[in-house]
């Protein structure tokens, strides 16, 4: 298995791991650069690092957001590694350990939920805002958000209705436009 795939198996988990918005590979301001990191509601962040290889495990160990785990983001961190990999008693503390078990991920331990600090938690919103102004390049002349409207523009093209398929952005499921006041009443009750 190469350290792409693994990559690939790690979005893929971080979806099913109900995480809305992820990125792998893009580089943050403190020189870290997720492998895979995911955000759920609430702006909680799970971080997932791929190793294929001891050696890369042990230097990762070496980083600055390693040693000082403050430094790094992810409000839950985990390793994903080939099975047998590494031992429980190798993690960093705090840190979940995901394996590829038959070409599936199993969650072998689970993550403490509050290891990102107020500066890993900015780091991770340079690395959104990082990513969005890569995406304004691209899309260029347009604006980010003129790009969102594109359902208005389609209205207007079809004299003032959507398109068939198409509901209202407004209408749109989108769980980090939610009340987190109300989403933890309705969590209770």
């Amino acid at each position: 298995m190469t350290h792409s795939q693994l990559v690939q198996k790690a979005v893929r988990w971080l979806r099913n791991y109900r995480c809305g918005v992820i990125l792998s590979e893009q580089a943050c301001v403190s020189g870290e650069m997720p492998d895979a990191i995911g955000w759920k509601r609430a702006c909680h962040s799970v971080l997932v690092e791929c190793k294929i290889s001891r050696s890369d495990f042990l230097a990762d160990r070496a980083k600055p957001f390693r040693l000082k785990p403050n430094r790094g983001v992810g409000c839950e961190r985990f390793y994903l590694v080939p099975v047998g990999l590494i031992n429980i008693e190798e993690l960093p503390q705090g840190w979940g350990l995901l394996e590829v078990v038959r070409g599936k991920i199993q969650m072998t331990l689970p993550s403490a939920k509050n290891l990102r600090s107020a500066y890993g938690f900015r780091c991770e919103m340079n690395l959104l805002l990082a990513s969005l102004r890569r995406v304004e390049l691209r899309i260029e002349p347009q604006s980010i958000t003129d790009f969102l409207k594109w359902k208005n523009r389609m209205a207007e093209y079809n004299r003032g209705s959507l398109p068939e398929g198409l509901i209202p952005a407004e209408q749109e499921f989108n769980v980090f436009l939610e009340n987190e006041a109300e989403l933890t009443t309705e969590q209770t009750n």
